[in-house]
């Protein structure tokens, strides 16, 4: 790489749509014309209509959300790339059982410990296993490596046309959008044999740290009327290394805090077919449609609240526990505070534990267990081991409360996001990025599933609703009030 390429670059406003202002002169039509009685059915016409009674749902042995009335899902589909463990079916009925998390049939704490125990990162064996089925050896994996890092590098012009949402704050959204413009650099976009599958899912995970971390750096330079910085791409870094280096600039970071990074990176490689992200790519890729749209869709879905974009809650509710609780050794001063939050009288009031509870783990979230295993080294160089300790405490103490307070009978596991904004803070990532980070690790998984999506199955996915309705005559306009 020449050294011209590896400067920053420093654009003024006119020269990127990143720093670029542009509002809707336009207002919505409800601003605009109001809320008008005429317009009273249009607004809320589905409010009166779109309600179903929920007895017919038993009765028709309908399965919402994809889930069975015990809570486990829906069996769609079969897949080699991983498993998801976290109860057993006995005689009809769900068994809490020890989570595990296997990706290829490797387990996840073995993948994590094999990479971290040799000192190097293991993030790009693991997509490296996840794309191509194996294990790479050290020449396949070197070899991938650098075919990532050759596409660091954003296309020629792309900067001048980056489209971060005006008045918006949300990098997901621009990290959408970012990616549906590299379909319009691509050749031949539509392609979706292997060779060009493979080469696209290589692209993104070399470009989109770089996205993503251009979106932030617009924000802060938008926020200070200042140039956009754009950091030099570092064509042999790793993608751990890669997403710190983009946003820590000139600080710079440690190769613990890399390390630290890496094994996040690794744990939200994958998760299954079935959560929410991954099966929008399985049902976009079963169309057919460019594996652009596809990523694009799969960044739309864990931008929801309900899946990646509340990785950022529990982290923010420990700092407010944290605030509001003098004595963070005390189980009483702790559940006390846990209870208020439960009886929707603190923090977000909306009377969740955030962290707790999984749709698949009963007994543990084994990404949990690895994550509280490696965070505790950094936590102590940092002074942090206290806070450790209060998140550890809430995860003990949670179940117990919520069962007690709430009245939930389910099994109630700890899950990864219980230490997730714990981890990012240490490793002085902003919340912004919390979710772009968890999709720019989680595109091997998507990358997978959508092949195995074109070259498994390969039918449309188009599951069945019931109609409930009653049949109407239809009126001419001119008889309707």
């Amino acid at each position: 790489m020449s050294n011209e390429s590896r400067t920053k670059r420093f654009l003024e406003r006119n020269e990127t749509s990143a720093l670029t202002h542009i509002a809707d002169a336009y207002p919505m039509p409800s601003v605009g014309m109001g809320l008008t009685p005429v317009s009273e059915q249009l607004y809320d016409g589905m409010n009166r209509v779109d309600k179903v009674p929920p007895e017919l749902y038993t009765r028709f042995d309908v399965k919402r959300g994809l889930r069975n009335a015990d809570g486990s899902g829906v069996l769609v589909g079969l897949t080699t790339i991983s498993n998801v463990h976290g109860y057993n079916k006995v005689d009809g009925r769900v068994e809490p059982d020890v989570g595990d998390l296997k990706y290829r049939g490797y387990h996840i704490a073995d993948l994590v410990d094999g990479a971290q125990g040799e000192g190097r990162f293991g993030y790009e064996e693991v997509a490296y296993l996840l794309l191509s089925g194996a294990l790479p050896s050290q020449p396949e994996l070197d070899d991938f490596c650098a075919r990532i890092g050759s596409r660091r590098q954003l296309p020629e012009g792309y900067l001048a046309l980056f489209p971060r949402t005006t008045y918006s704050r949300s990098i997901m959204n621009v990290l959408q959008r970012a990616t549906l413009l590299l379909y319009a650099f691509d050749p031949t976009p539509d392609d979706t044999s292997p060779i060009h599958e493979v080469d696209v899912a290589l692209s993104l995970l070399g470009r989109w740290p770089r996205m993503a971390s251009v979106a932030h750096a617009a924000y802060k330079a938008d926020e200070h009327n200042e140039r956009l910085v754009v950091p030099p791409a570092r064509e042999d870094y790793s993608m751990a290394e890669t997403i710190l280096d983009v946003l820590r600039g000139d600080e710079g970071f440690t190769r613990d805090e890399a390390m630290l990074l890496d094994v996040m990176l690794m744990l939200h490689a994958e998760h299954g077919g079935g959560n929410n992200s991954t099966f929008t790519t399985r049902v976009l890729s079963s169309s057919g449609t460019d594996a652009y749209s596809a990523y694009a869709g799969a960044l739309g879905s864990l931008k929801g609240p309900k899946h990646g974009g509340a990785n950022y809650k529990a982290g923010e509710m420990i700092d407010d526990i944290a605030a509001h609780v003098s004595d963070w050794g005390s189980d009483d001063a702790v559940g006390a505070y846990l209870e208020q939050i439960l009886l929707r009288k603190a923090y977000d009031r909306t009377g969740l534990i955030y962290g707790l509870g999984h749709a698949v783990y009963t007994v543990t979230d084994p990404r949990a267990e690895i994550v509280k295993h490696y965070a505790a080294d950094l936590a102590e160089k940092r002074g942090q081991l206290d806070k450790l300790e209060l998140i550890k405490r809430v995860e003990r103490l949670g179940p117990k409360l919520m069962r007690e307070v709430r009245g939930i009978k389910k099994p109630i596991s700890t899950n990864i996001d219980m230490y997730t904004g714990f981890v990012y803070e240490m490793l002085g990532i902003p919340q912004d990025m919390f979710t772009p980070i968890f999709a720019i690790a989680r595109m091997a998984g998507w990358a997978a599933h959508r092949m195995e999506e074109l070259y498994g199955s390969a039918r449309i996915i188009r599951p069945a609703y019931n109609s409930f309705m009653d049949d109407l005559e239809y009126e001419p306009l001119s008889a309707r009030n």
